[in-house]
């Protein structure tokens, strides 16, 4: 068996089941709130966060904001995406709108290591592969593999079990929260700006260097100086 035929065999598995349909209704509204709440700040012309501009992510929002349409443009990208996942014969459309937005905010996040989606949007990311992977039949066609007719590869109706998926969640839980765990211990072994100079200097007294931390923390907040050059001069004091 090659993996086009195992890849339909799973998922018209996962289709068959009446339980993952609810849980993909529930991921689709999750994901369309968020976007949609985001993108309407951005149309109504409001800045996104009260970051200090001092901060990594607050000189790269602060700038998004002057950019003028392209700023609103982006949240109507955004609203729309959201919309589209809410309505079931563009779901999948709103999906492959939602992946290149979404996994840009995670890698940004990372990039300059702003708490506030250092661990929501990689967890949005695996959700919207989710749904990605739930129009497989769909999204095949653009996928260099053999194609199978619609019917042949979704149940019927009639077929679709009600029986608890307890297996495929359990998976899902079990990822989300290997995920998670990783993230969160990731992020105790570096030090981060976090959102406020307090917010910074609280991670100080865990550090084996509480001077050079402190200092990392005023180059960010008080000094707004970016964040390489922060971590670098913080990786000088830290072994003086």
């Amino acid at each position: 068996m090659n993996l086009a035929t195992r890849l339909d065999s799973f998922h018209q598995r996962v289709r068959c089941n009446q339980w993952l349909g609810y849980f993909t209704i529930f991921v689709r509204i999750l994901l369309a709130y968020a976007f949609i709440f985001a993108g309407f700040v951005k149309v109504n012309g409001e800045r996104f966060t009260s970051l200090s501009n001092n901060h990594p992510m607050g000189q790269y929002l602060e700038a998004l904001f002057h950019t003028g349409y392209y700023y609103t443009f982006i949240g109507v990208v955004q609203m729309l995406a959201g919309i589209l996942l809410l309505i079931p014969r563009t779901a999948l459309i709103g999906a492959m709108l939602y992946f290149p937005l979404i996994l840009n905010i995670c890698i940004l996040s990372y990039a300059v290591r702003f708490d506030g989606s250092l661990l929501t949007s990689p967890l949005m990311v695996m959700a919207n592969l989710y749904l990605l992977g739930w129009d497989y039949h769909r999204l095949k066609y653009v996928l260099p593999f053999k194609r199978s007719a619609f019917k042949k590869m979704l149940p019927a109706k009639k077929n679709r079990s009600k029986k608890f998926a307890f297996k495929f969640l359990s998976g899902v839980f079990v990822i989300t929260a290997t995920a998670v765990g990783f993230i969160v211990l990731m992020n105790f072994k570096v030090i981060m700006p976090r959102n406020t100079i307090d917010d910074c200097e609280y991670q100080c007294p865990e550090s084996s260097n509480e001077t050079a931390c402190i200092s990392f923390c005023e180059c960010i907040h008080e000094q707004g100086n970016s964040l390489n050059d922060c971590l670098e001069k913080f990786g000088k004091d830290f072994n003086k």
